[in-house]
């Protein structure tokens, strides 16, 4: 599966090119090109440059301070962080996901169908239509909201309309549209009242249209461009999901699914829990961001691709009408079992942007969302483990805790991460296609962003890890002379 740009001979002797930092994404990236005389592309590379070492910092904090904690990796996706680690802290109070009352777990549910559909509307209209709508290579100046909003008012208002929506959602469950409170460990802090449900109720047939609408617009933005679209940094990669037992698509709760390129099923309904045995992660030197892998595969052929485009490949069906009818429509224009296209991952999105939108319809309409049974209580552990499906993908949360309910160990694995390889992997394919050989201009670089932006990464969640960092410091004297210098490299090890 690897593609050979990954490390230039000679690269002393080579022009360096960076885009610095990579716009319209969350957080802080850049890439760098390394080119001939002749601007032939010797090597590309996603460089994630920010470091913020969440994983260390969480220890020594007791467990239940964890769900409100983690919301703070990131202010587009906190819902995902926070219920990522209340189902992990369930478990150190001995509450299984089957054990949680059906309340808590709807109110959860429902909290995370307001965020996917939020974060996949602001992706969307706010930080992709732009390249979509105007053209990848277009003016700047036009390149963004506002010029969507001059331009084509009707769809970035209803891009605006429909974040808001999703916020009020989360909102009126968790009691604030960024880093509220909700989930707590066995079940959930509130419930719904009867303002709050009717609330929500008022515009949520206007947002299932709308959602329809965003479909439709994306599959003829898609299709007019063929086969353009279906090109662009696309990489044939294996799929990593969460999955129902029914074989249905799922954001909160299921076993993991492994499809290869081929859509042959590597791993199904695998226990999450044992996700240590399925990945593991590689450290490099150039980035802050590791590259998990499938065990059994081992790193060269063991990287997969998360998110909207490998759950729309990996499940069977949608289980919402409307929803279902755009997933088949969208895998009958792929030649291939699996869809590839890396811009195919913008369908994929407001597919799932529409199966929440009718998923939060019908939980609206479901009584339990009103009762007060919201909590379980089991027997004490001193492990547990929190994997949901983010907007970017699947996410892992994993703590240790001693007898004084301390945490002791976190590892977090977050949905960028795992699609770090094929992000450098698009990157490279655009930088040999469209790049090489060309006087590079600032509409020619804009493609390697709009590859990046296909991910929708969270670079902000992505480098949250301490330890194996390669790290070089220098020291220099008053007169800009090298006194010293000290390498860590992946491994931990220290070098002068």
């Amino acid at each position: 599966m690897y593609q050979h740009l990954e490390t230039a001979k000679n690269p002393e002797t080579l022009k360096r090119v960076a885009v610095d930092p990579v716009s319209r994404v969350e957080g802080h990236g850049k890439v760098t090109l390394l080119l001939d005389e002749n601007n032939q592309v010797k090597q590309a590379r996603l460089h994630i440059v920010e470091f913020r070492g969440f994983e260390k910092f969480i220890q020594g904090r007791p467990y239940w301070e964890l769900p409100v904690m983690v919301q703070r990796l990131c202010g587009i996706c906190p819902v995902s962080h926070h219920l990522a680690a209340a189902k992990a802290i369930d478990q150190l109070v001995g509450v299984d996901p089957d054990n949680l009352p059906p309340a808590a777990d709807k109110l959860r549910r429902l909290l995370h169908f307001g965020q996917v559909l939020q974060s996949h509307a602001l992706h969307f209209f706010h930080l992709s239509s732009p390249d979509l709508l105007f053209g990848f290579e277009s003016d700047i100046g036009k390149r963004n909201i506002v010029g969507v909003l001059a331009d084509y008012p009707d769809i970035g208002l209803q891009g605006v309309k429909l974040r808001k929506y999703g916020q009020e959602v989360i909102r009126m469950v968790s009691g604030k549209r960024i880093h509220g409170t909700g989930a707590i460990a066995g079940g959930m802090n509130k419930a719904l009242n009867k303002e709050e449900r009717d609330y929500l109720l008022q515009d949520i047939d206007q947002i299932i249209s709308w959602a329809q609408a965003s479909v439709a617009l994306v599959k003829k933005v898609h299709t007019s461009n063929l086969p353009y679209y279906d090109d662009f940094a696309t990489i044939r990669s294996s799929y990593l999901s969460l999955i129902k037992p029914n074989g249905a698509l799922e954001l909160y709760h299921g076993g993991i699914r492994v499809k290869d390129a081929e859509g042959q099923t590597l791993v199904d309904h695998y226990d999450y829990c044992d996700y240590a045995e399925l990945i593991r992660e590689e450290v490099r030197s150039w980035t802050y961001m590791k590259f998990p892998y499938l065990t059994s595969i081992g790193m060269d052929d063991g990287w997969y691709r998360v998110g909207p485009l490998a759950r729309i490949n990996n499940c069977d069906f949608i289980d919402t009408p409307l929803a279902e009818a755009a997933r088949v429509d969208f895998k009958q224009h792929s030649v291939e079992t699996m869809v590839h296209s890396t811009l195919g991952f913008h369908w994929a999105r407001l597919i799932e942007l529409l199966h929440c939108a009718e998923s939060i319809a019908s939980l609206l309409h479901d009584p339990d969302l009103m009762s007060s049974d919201l909590v379980a209580k089991g027997e004490r552990r001193y492990e547990g483990i929190g994997v949901i499906e983010a907007p970017r993908g699947t996410l892992f949360h994993h703590y240790q805790i001693d007898e004084n309910d301390i945490v002791t160990k976190a590892n977090l694995i977050v949905s960028t991460t795992s699609n770090n390889t094929a992000m450098n992997e698009s990157v490279r394919q655009v930088a040999a296609e469209y790049l090489s050989g060309r006087e590079l201009t600032e509409p020619l670089l804009n493609n390697l962003e709009v590859a990046i932006r296909a991910y929708d990464p969270c670079l902000s969640c992505a480098t949250h890890a301490v330890g194996k960092m390669p790290l070089q410091l220098e020291l220099l004297d008053a007169q800009g002379k090298m006194v010293d210098t000290l390498v860590r490299h992946s491994d931990g090890s220290f070098e002068h």
